[in-house]
């Protein structure tokens, strides 16, 4: 590619394209229709001077007005009421449901090390005593494990639990998203604990407080977990393996798939906090409080089904925005 020829052929419809894009007053149809084919035009020249000239202030110039008429193409504005409402009807639900199989997969694997371990310390005198001196297992069984939900007024303690359970599901979303690995080892400590805990108070004959107490909140705190967690490596794995699509691209889409998940989950967690300061150590039966955290539960994953698949099936990615999903449609530079 001659380039002094190539940028003389193509400058007016750059320039074109700048004083559209930054055009202050709001553009007629015509114009708007002339803005879009500018800008896919520029997107591909740019992909054009990437791979056959790589000239680096031609690139440089390119790339910036690629921005900007992307910008100006998508309509970037500040969030609103109805983009709540979207992100809550439309783009979280979809997000979720398209990294369905990945958190599926985290949750299963998950359990069967938990009861794997559960059961393997509790049906071993020995492993016990390396993990806990018998005076610590009683204090953990008779005390601890349940001192520890009602220890702290609710309202502090469910600010405590959220933020926690918060820093937890960011830690495997993001450890996923690191080539996968680290994800995979932060879920593996955290099934590990859970099989641990359980396993001693199994050994202890106290797996009914075990379940009574974790059940209530722990099926939608592990469940957001899992999702964190499996988004995560499900973002990881474009790097390893993108499919059909170039790796830029396949990150692009999938990375602000993820973002939606974690923005979310920050409600998600918030739910489950409540549930356990106000349910999990309340002086109710134990099946009414597995029951409340069941319907919580339930609540969430026919709100991720239903929504999620309705969405995914009228073409929504499950971005952050349904304007960032015009982007799918327009050419991709770089």
């Amino acid at each position: 590619m001659e380039i002094d020829s190539f940028v003389a052929a193509h400058r007016a419809e750059w320039d074109r394209l700048e004083e559209l894009a930054t055009r202050r007053r709001r553009l007629t149809g015509p114009e708007a229709d002339e803005l879009v084919a500018l800008y896919q035009r520029t997107a591909t020249h740019l992909s054009m001077v990437q791979s056959s000239a790589p000239d680096p202030a031609l690139v440089s110039r390119l790339s910036s007005l690629v921005a900007t008429g992307r910008a100006a193409v998508t309509g970037a504005s500040g969030a609103s009421w109805s983009d709540v409402a979207h992100f809550a009807r439309r783009s979280f639900p979809v997000a979720v449901w398209r990294a369905r199989w990945w958190w599926i997969s985290v949750a299963a694997a998950s359990a069967v090390v938990a009861f794997t371990i559960g059961a393997w310390i509790s049906h071993n005198p020995d492993v016990v005593a390396t993990i806990s001196s018998p005076e610590d297992l009683k204090a953990l069984v008779d005390q601890n494990f349940a001192d520890y939900y009602s220890s702290n007024p609710a309202g502090s303690f469910a600010f405590t639990v959220w933020t926690n359970n918060a820093w937890v599901a960011a830690l495997a979303l993001v450890g996923g998203a690191l080539l996968c690995v680290p994800g995979v080892y932060i879920l593996w400590q955290n099934a590990m604990n859970v099989g641990v805990v359980g396993g001693l108070m199994a050994y202890a004959g106290r797996l009914d407080l075990f379940f009574g107490l974790i059940t209530p909140h722990g099926l939608l705190e592990l469940t957001a977990v899992f999702v964190a967690g499996g988004a995560g490596i499900r973002l990881g794995w474009q790097i390893v393996a993108p499919g059909p699509r170039p790796r830029p691209v396949a990150l692009a889409e999938e990375g602000r798939s993820t973002l939606t998940i974690a923005l979310g989950l920050v409600v998600v967690l918030l739910v489950s906090g409540i549930v356990e300061a106000f349910v999990t150590p309340s002086g109710l039966p134990t099946w009414a409080r597995i029951g409340i955290g069941a319907v919580v539960w339930l609540a969430f994953l026919s709100y991720v089904v239903v929504l999620g698949r309705r969405g995914v099936r009228e073409g929504d990615l499950g971005d952050v925005s349904d304007r960032a999903a015009i982007t799918e449609t327009l050419p991709y530079a770089g």
